[in-house]
């Protein structure tokens, strides 16, 4: 899977580029309060496995105005370096990575 370049936006984190998108839409799930948001992110050269990180926190589009914050560059990067820490290798092919931070992770 890769991430088009439409809707995504380019983070360079320790000078290597990725992409990076949440979805604009909530599913269903996420609707209804059931199911958090997360993004993907993935090496912007050389798409390979994609990284996918779980919020902890409730979408912004759910039906029940359950507490939401926005997705910060900043976030992004410290769960980038986090799921390189993990194990996460964005240039190899493989299922998708997935990533639950803490909620409280800036």
């Amino acid at each position: 899977m890769t991430l088009t370049g439409r809707g995504s936006r380019r983070i360079v984190v320790d000078d290597v580029a990725y992409r990076w998108r949440v979805r604009r839409r909530p599913t269903y799930s996420q609707s209804n309060g059931w199911g958090q948001q997360s993004y993907a992110v993935e090496h912007e050269t050389n798409p390979g496995t994609t990284l996918v990180v779980e919020t902890g926190r409730a979408h912004p589009g759910n039906w029940f105005n359950l507490t939401s914050a926005p997705i910060r560059p900043a976030q992004v990067a410290g769960n980038i370096r986090q799921a390189l820490a993990q194990g996460w290798k964005p240039e190899a092919p493989g299922s998708p990575f997935f990533l639950h931070p803490h909620a409280d992770t800036p």
